[in-house]
């Protein structure tokens, strides 16, 4: 990238250079830019393995989108806080990689499950003195969004997650009510993940007490299945509504986390694929195979159930948090689509 100062230098030059008029004219174009939104380096590629060869080179503020590579589908959006990244799925497929900025010390970006509640292209936070928030999509009713923002290359937020103005224009397009959007990872202390196992069942766990289907809670939008190995269980959510809830028996032996996309092989067969997270880059579009398949129970009953709402595009997420707030460590943010009478930002 150019160094800032040259930038500036050869912009000054030019406009100085330029007709009076044309002058007046630049300058009003550039007053109407939102105050303290950065408008970063962006690129486009051709192909999955361009996209992914400049996505391991982004710098702070810098971003690659390639939307053509996967015209349809359902949308994930995949924030990474360790490494302060946001990455985009449509269809199970990468489409875009940003460099984010997430909430610094004391106003921690919550990590969890969410889907997009409200989307603003002009929005203006009602808490932080009228601060623009460009091309904002809300994640929780307490003030939680994605939105354009400052990149200084560190954590700096009040706990939403700032992307390139351009990046988050792109972005607004793309996505909908209800996409669903995860967070995991730790902004002030990263951990490189070790290699780990996921998903899928071996029928032979027993029922819990606790277990539940219902899924006349939300009967339609994208499915999210959340498999945590520190309570050993899962819950489906359907647009941000939990519909059930098992208990799971999941090998226990790594902290990883892992995102995966149900997506259609060759044969037009169902299959899990990852998705590439922080110290799994090397997974990504590869499937489950079957010894891993084996190494998680999930009872009968509820796994007839559960593949009864599946189709291409849902999200399976396998992480270390606790879903239930009496686990030890903190619990994983599971988030309704409920709007509250009020709502800060």
């Amino acid at each position: 990238m150019v160094r800032k100062e040259k930038v500036l230098s050869v912009m000054a030059r030019a406009l100085a250079a330029m007709p009076m008029s044309v002058r007046a004219a630049c300058l009003a174009l550039a007053a109407c830019l939102p105050a303290g939104v950065a408008t970063a380096q962006g690129a486009s590629a051709s192909s999955a393995v361009e996209l992914a060869r400049q996505a391991d080179r982004l710098k702070p503020g810098e971003w690659v989108w390639a939307p053509q590579i996967a015209p349809r589908g359902p949308m994930l959006v995949f924030v990474d806080l360790s490494r302060q990244t946001a990455t985009i799925y449509r269809n199970g497929v990468r489409i875009g990689v940003s460099t984010v900025s997430s909430g610094k010390a004391g106003h921690a970006t919550p990590t969890g499950v969410f889907t997009i509640l409200q989307k603003d292209a002009k929005h203006r936070s009602s808490t932080y003195h009228n601060a623009p928030m460009p091309y904002q999509q809300r994640l929780t009713w307490d003030g939680i969004a994605l939105h354009a923002g400052g990149l200084p290359g560190y954590p700096e937020s009040h706990g939403c997650v700032h992307l390139p103005y351009a990046f988050a224009r792109e972005l607004f397009a793309a996505t909908d009510h209800g996409t669903t959007v995860i967070v995991a990872g730790d902004a002030q202390h990263p951990v490189a993940s070790a290699a780990g196992q996921v998903l899928s069942p071996t029928l032979s766990a027993s029922a819990d007490p606790a277990d539940f289907w219902a899924p006349e809670r939300s009967p339609d939008g994208p499915v999210t299945i959340v498999m945590s190995r520190s309570d050993q269980s899962l819950l489906v959510l359907r647009n941000g509504v939990e519909i059930g809830r098992s208990r799971a028996a999941l090998p226990n032996d790594n902290d990883s986390t892992h995102v995966l996309t149900l997506a259609v092989d060759a044969a037009g067969a169902p299959v899990w694929v990852y998705a590439a997270v922080s110290g799994h880059v090397d997974e990504a579009g590869k499937g489950v195979d079957e010894a891993v398949r084996n190494r998680v129970d999930i009872p009968p009953e509820f796994y007839k159930k559960a593949i009864g709402v599946l189709s291409p595009g849902a999200t399976l997420l396998v992480t270390q948090a606790p879903l239930s707030s009496g686990a030890t460590g903190t619990p994983l943010t599971v988030l309704r689509d409920d709007e509250p009478s009020s709502s800060n930002d």
